[in-house]
């Protein structure tokens, strides 16, 4: 098994954004040239994965994991986390091909892990911004957030944020072969799981801006599963009824958690670098205080 180029991997699912990707890559590569990349494509029809070949045979921090069909961001990430914990990286990060996530914001992720097992990038902390967004649109995904926080009831004001940044550990021991949630619903699952796993979440400020190329993937489809799954997921909390939340959990008949909840963190260090290629100690235990926690 080859070694890993850089201490963080970045993973971006594609789906027709072969206009945005190359510009993507090379602001995130400006920013922190350490990093490696696993581009995750679903057969799209406009050739993004083509490009990303490309991109990958020129430069070694990029590779390419090809799908063969439009299968859902939350399929899309699951296959890149196994992947990527095959080749060990300490720190896999979440990012939108559409250029709404900042790669400026990732250095002050990354140092954020210094007091974190899980970092998000939010739009609904103080310093957050949303840019360009139509005022539906905003709201819709603030309601969503609003409405999975006293459904969950959990803290995290930036509920669906698909920034993410995880240590290795959140994703070794979450049960991931239970989650089946796409779109919004995965970013929801994500957050209910890594709490009730007793992780530490924190929320880091930055400025989504909204797509200038492309199509969003957005539909009424993804809207109408987060709601029916985070209400579902509710009832079984208020009614006390267990969930998996980590691979050594009791197996249950559900594919959710029960009830969000949060302790100490499983592994923090006490420092993350924003160096070019940034490196992460695990094996600290000094805890400080640091961004907005969930």
């Amino acid at each position: 098994m080859a070694e890993p180029t850089g201490a963080v991997l970045v993973v971006i699912p594609t789906y027709n954004e072969r206009d945005n990707l190359r510009p993507l890559l090379a602001r995130l590569h400006r920013t922190v040239p350490g990093a490696s990349v696993l581009v995750v494509d679903d057969a799209s029809p406009d050739g993004t994965g083509d490009l990303a070949e490309e991109l990958a045979a020129a430069d070694p921090r990029i590779e390419v994991l090809h799908r063969t069909a439009k299968s859902g961001l939350g399929t899309a990430y699951l296959a890149a986390f196994a992947w990527a914990m095959e080749r060990d990286y300490p720190v896999i990060v979440q990012m939108d091909a559409d250029g709404s996530h900042p790669p400026e914001a990732l250095p002050s992720m990354l140092e954020a892990l210094a007091d974190a097992d899980v970092v998000m990038g939010s739009r609904y902390v103080p310093g957050g911004e949303v840019r360009n967004w139509p005022v539906h649109r905003e709201w819709l995904s603030r309601g969503a957030s609003l409405y999975s926080r006293l459904a969950l009831g959990i803290p995290t004001r930036d509920v669906t944020a698909g920034y993410r940044a995880f240590r290795r550990q959140v994703l070794a021991e979450l049960d991931l072969d239970s989650v089946a949630s796409q779109g919004y619903c995965f970013q929801i699952d994500m957050t209910w799981r890594a709490l009730q796993g007793g992780f530490r979440v924190v929320e880091v400020p930055i400025t989504f801006t909204e797509r200038e190329r492309g199509k969003s993937k957005m539909s009424g489809a993804i809207v109408g599963e987060a709601l029916w799954q985070v209400g579902r997921w509710g009832i079984r909390r208020m009614l006390g009824r267990p969930g998996p939340t980590t691979r050594t959990a009791p197996a249950s008949d559900t594919d959710e958690p029960d009830a969000a909840s949060q302790s100490a963190p499983k592994a923090v260090p006490t420092a993350a670098s924003s160096a070019p290629a940034p490196q992460v100690p695990v094996d600290d235990d000094a805890v400080s205080d640091g961004p907005v926690r969930a």
